[in-house]
């Protein structure tokens, strides 16, 4: 046998007194309501960390009483600072002298939840990473730092820009130079903005990325996306196959909704210009729509790389359609002001109005809508009004855009011909009709009050809901 082969044997040796658990254990490490077993003379002679907590340790210590499964550890030991599977990672490489952040793995990873991942790539593993490499310098084990170091090295190639960025933080803080030049190099190439780089790095380091830019071939006209680009610029996923890149999507469209849902238009940002994420294929509006808020919207929507009228699901609803049957004044207002198309025909040719005016129907004469769990009759009232605004605009808009010049119908001027007259028709329609909606807030409260006071009959349904009928 090879001196190298007797060294692979006792690590493996080893490997397995680490694996066997309870096996001649004299300590154990609590770590998120799990056990894991150890043997405090090899973390001793690995570790100068270890070392010095096991020579400090309180003598009168007593070892806890034994479990029902067995002989308990002379000691166990809390720990809070990291996770689970970051220490499992340390105490494989103390006993066995090899770890991989990066290894293929089928099974399921904290965080990831694409399926079939193999988890080389994805920001779970680099998120595993950047942990084990704070565990490692935390407990004094450089070699594993280094060794976490090569392995983030090569997964940052095919990372995503936010992932680089976090690398590149890291390596910043731990003072790793051949990590950092990596990952500062993939940055420049990216062609993201130094005023976008600003809002995600200190300003010192954005500086160090413009002057790679410069040193470039190209200098200038490379940082401006004509020089060598990044993989992972319009797609940091290298599709191996039609399951894996199906996967690499679902990842994708899961980090933007999580975005998404924490208000981080910014990342979305990221994800279109550095990771080339289609908006629309993700359904980005459809999903703000529904489980945003009105600025998450609007913000969206301005970023200027996502179709308002783009069409979902087997109906092709637009967003416009979500918000008519939500019946969110404000979803319909944002919409309308960013140009979604009022006359948008779903593959049943039902229309926003459509769905607003079936809503109306049922709810005057059942005072109830299916699936609606509870209706505000002025939000109805006003998506309705704020609809119907949009689509006059949109008709006259279209009949003086076919008219002759002096033909301008029953209405003579009331709107205007223009494009841009058109739309400041329409946003003005809609912040009176937002205003008349407050309004009515506040009137329907009083009349409320006033109510109670005299005990006065309630009227028809209609003429209580909608006194001013419909339009």
């Amino acid at each position: 046998m090879s001196s190298e082969d007797s060294l692979k044997s006792l690590s493996l040796d080893y490997l397995n007194l680490l694996i066997n658990g309870q096996a001649f254990s004299d300590v154990a490490f609590s770590v998120e309501g799990r056990l894991v077993h150890a043997h405090r003379c090899v973390l001793a002679a690995r570790s100068l960390f270890f070392r010095k907590l096991f020579c400090g340790l309180d003598p009168s210590h007593q070892p806890p009483p034994p479990t029902a499964g067995g002989r308990a550890p002379d000691l166990v030991i809390p720990v809070s600072s990291i996770r689970y599977e970051v220490l499992v990672l340390v105490l494989q490489f103390l006993y066995s002298g090899q770890a991989s952040v990066a290894a293929p793995k089928s099974g399921p990873l904290p965080g990831c939840g694409a399926r079939g991942c193999w988890h080389t790539r994805c920001g779970a593993a680099v998120d595993l990473a950047l942990d084990t490499l704070a565990a490692a310098r935390s407990f004094g084990v450089e070699q594993l730092a280094l060794l976490v170091q090569k392995q983030l090295e090569a997964m940052v190639k095919e990372a995503s820009v936010d992932d680089v960025m976090k690398v590149l933080m890291a390596s910043r803080k731990f003072e790793m130079q051949e990590l950092w030049a990596a990952c500062s190099h993939l940055v420049a190439r990216s062609g993201l903005s130094a005023d976008l780089l600003a809002k995600h790095l200190p300003i010192d380091v954005v500086a160090k990325i413009e002057e790679i830019r410069a040193k470039s071939p190209g200098g200038a006209a490379a940082a401006g996306g004509a020089g060598p680009r990044s993989p992972f610029l319009t797609h940091h996923y290298l599709p191996i196959n039609a399951a894996s890149s199906a996967a690499d999507r679902e990842h994708r469209i899961r980090r933007m909704r999580r975005a998404l849902d924490a208000a981080d238009i910014e990342l979305v940002k990221l994800m279109v210009m550095g990771e080339g994420l289609d908006l629309d294929d993700a359904l980005a509006v459809h999903y703000a729509v529904q489980h945003c808020g009105r600025d998450v919207v609007k913000a969206l929507l301005e970023l200027g790389a996502a179709d308002v009228n783009s069409r979902a699901g087997p109906a092709g609803k637009t967003a416009l359609h979500l918000a008519a049957e939500m019946v969110s004044p404000d979803m319909v207002s944002v919409l309308l002001d960013h140009h979604a198309d009022p006359n948008a025909r779903t593959l049943d040719g039902v229309t926003p109005l459509d769905v607003l005016r079936s809503l109306t129907s049922e709810f005057l004469f059942k005072g109830a809508v299916p699936g609606l769990t509870h209706i505000e009759p002025n939000k109805l009232r006003l998506c309705l009004e704020l609809v119907q605004s949009a689509v006059m605009v949109a008709t006259r808009d279209d009949g003086g855009a076919h008219g002759d010049a002096g033909g301008g119908g029953s209405d003579g001027g009331s709107f205007p011909r223009g494009g841009d007259a058109a739309d400041d028709s329409l946003v003005s329609l809609t912040m009176n009709s937002t205003l008349m909606y407050q309004g009515q807030e506040m009137a329907a409260a009083l009349a409320g009050d006033a109510r109670k006071g005299s005990g006065g009959g309630r009227g028809s349904p209609s003429s209580l809901y909608f006194p001013n009928g419909f339009a």
